[in-house]
């Protein structure tokens, strides 16, 4: 038996949506000065920033503890203001089969949202579910908004 899941969060922010997914979509290299206790660096090592197909390799601390991921831009959808990256190396393979993380911004009234959203499967069946990374999406998030008001 192999468990599968989604987890899914929405941070409402009070900065620009387009610039939010501008920063997942063509800067990803800029989240590690906004949100610095979280994202140590990103690069990327194959491809273009904003073109499916790019990979782009980050160094970041999850739960104490300094992890890397390499991830593939499976999907970029400026009209939804989505961003799909799948992990294909690093840390969360470990645990998970599969993962896969997408960035949404959604327009509101006077604020914006953001979506997160984790789809993962699990390698074995015992263990945790992702709610460390949700937590983690969260503060990144946090640290934008507050970089971007500033």
């Amino acid at each position: 038996m192999h468990i599968t899941g989604k987890l899914e969060v929405e941070v409402d922010i009070n900065c620009h949506g387009d610039i939010f997914h501008e920063i997942f979509s063509t800067r990803p290299h800029d989240v590690s000065t906004m949100s610095p206790e979280n994202i140590h660096g990103c690069d990327v090592h194959d491809g273009e920033c904003g073109k499916p197909g790019a990979i782009i390799f980050w160094n970041y601390t999850l739960d104490g503890k300094k992890c890397v991921a390499k991830e593939l831009v499976e999907a970029v959808d400026e009209e939804k203001k989505m961003v799909r990256f799948k992990i294909i190396e690093g840390d969360l393979l470990k645990e998970f089969k599969s993962f896969t993380l997408v960035v949404q911004v959604i327009p509101k009234d006077n604020i914006t949202g953001v979506r997160w959203t984790a789809e993962f499967e699990k390698v074995h069946d015992e263990g945790h579910y992702p709610t460390k990374l949700i937590d983690f999406c969260i503060a990144v998030t946090k640290d934008i908004e507050a970089y971007q008001i500033d």
